[in-house]
């Protein structure tokens, strides 16, 4: 493979859902960075004895095009110091799926196979996709680790809940391999400097996101809102816990799981997200409104459901809502950076720079939404940057999890200014 290759050592352990690592393999592979057409992802697999139980090295070595690696000692004639010429050359390793047995062995650096030496000798980024019984990962020893592991810089892409394979409920699943790939095409498409520091600039830092949309009932079964997904949020959110912070998502309705290591509050209603978000931001660092709160609300809520019958139409009166980032704009304290998004069908830039005065704001994100692959359900989005000095940044189209970094990366730059 050429030197422009992007190098991922796949860790797999012993999972029932190792025999989704087939797929997995091709997803990573066909990975494209339209920046780059030469880069491409070059996948190295390494296998447990008991992930080895589940898949074979035949079948790994078939689609990757590399030998699979299992042995942490091999005959004195390939003789090599095999995990650190491994950990050398990863650009990135990631374990999927990873054994609460692995997740063990890591917290406290038991290096006893090949795969644990590796990780201890690797100072590449570290993806972790847990799977595992419901009780195993909910377990105090398990969550200890898992704490502990992100604290070092670890990020844990899931894991998802559902039924599992040993017929429990709960969390436990490996994520689905688009998420998966999602979270290595952060670091495939923007490569970071090298080093398990570079990801923990915002290190003792408070971030708080704002998240999804809200919604404000006309009557029991009705209410105002829009389709925010709230992916855009929720990837700051994990990109901000994986360089460092310490992370609030406030979060309207969305169909995304809690994020592990961030503490997560479930609003409803724009009067809702506006106190819980108020309340973090006392003594927040960075606020990131990427929420749509819903702009205007019913006057009156209707305590039983509004019948269609008999009626010729139906009138309401509108009132607007709190302006949530505005409010937070004017409490501002000395130091602290505030992030707008800006959601516009028309005169992008104009719209954009109003709401960036209004609010307060230290940079907001500009959002066109007319575009069908960006905007609120798309898992891309492209954006420009808009400072109040009257400079910009085109952020050209992405996936939202790599554009979550591009926006805490100019966080980090105001703050360092």
């Amino acid at each position: 493979m050429a030197d422009a290759s992007f190098r991922v050592m796949l860790g797999i352990t012993g999972s029932i859902a190792a025999y989704k690592c087939a797929d997995l393999v091709r997803k990573l592979r066909a990975m494209r960075n339209p920046d780059a057409p030469d880069r491409r992802v070059e996948v190295r697999a390494m296998l447990t004895d008991h992930g080895a139980q589940f898949i074979t090295p035949v079948t790994l070595q078939t689609l990757t095009g590399f030998p699979v690696y299992q042995e942490l000692f091999v005959s004195a004639e390939e003789w090599d110091v095999e995990h650190v010429g491994l950990a050398d050359s990863a650009d990135l390793l990631l374990i999927a799926p990873a054994t609460a047995n692995i997740l063990a062995k890591l917290a406290i650096g038991l290096a006893d196979d090949l795969l644990s030496s590796t990780a201890l000798a690797c100072t590449a980024p570290l993806l972790i996709a847990p799977a595992m019984n419901v009780h195993m990962w909910e377990h105090p020893a398990t969550q200890a680790n898992v704490a502990m592991l992100l604290e070092r810089g670890a990020i844990f892409i899931g894991p998802d809940a559902g039924e599992l394979a040993c017929g429990y409920e709960g969390r436990g699943r490996m994520a689905p391999l688009e998420t998966i790939t999602a979270a290595v095409e952060a670091y495939f498409l923007h490569p970071r400097v090298e080093g398990p520091e570079t990801v923990c600039d915002l290190r003792g830092l408070h971030v708080v996101v704002t998240a999804g949309p809200t919604r404000e009932y006309l009557d029991p079964v009705r209410f105002l809102s829009n389709p925010s997904s709230g992916k855009m949020g929720y990837a700051l959110a994990v990109a901000a816990r994986r360089r460092g912070a310490r992370v609030t998502l406030v979060s309207g309705p969305v169909n995304l799981p809690a994020p592990d290591g961030i503490t997560t509050i479930p609003v409803v209603s724009t009067d809702e997200m506006a106190d819980a978000a108020l309340a973090a931001a006392v003594d927040a660092d960075v606020v990131i409104g990427a929420a749509a709160p819903a702009d205007f609300a019913p006057t009156e809520r209707a305590a039983q459901k509004v019948k269609k019958a008999g009626r010729a139409g139906l009138e309401m009166q509108l009132v607007p809502t709190t302006d949530i980032l505005a409010t937070i704009g004017e409490r501002k304290r000395p130091g602290q950076i505030i992030v707008a998004f800006a959601a516009e069908s028309e005169e992008l830039v104009t719209h954009a720079r109003e709401k960036l005065i209004r609010k307060h704001a230290d940079l907001i994100v500009a959002n066109d939404i007319t575009t069908p692959d960006a905007g609120f359900l798309a898992d891309t989005n492209r954006a420009l940057l808009l400072y109040p000095d009257g400079r910009s940044e085109d952020l050209p189209l992405q996936h939202k999890s790599a554009m979550a970094d591009r926006i805490l990366d100019a966080v980090v730059k105001l703050r360092n200014r």
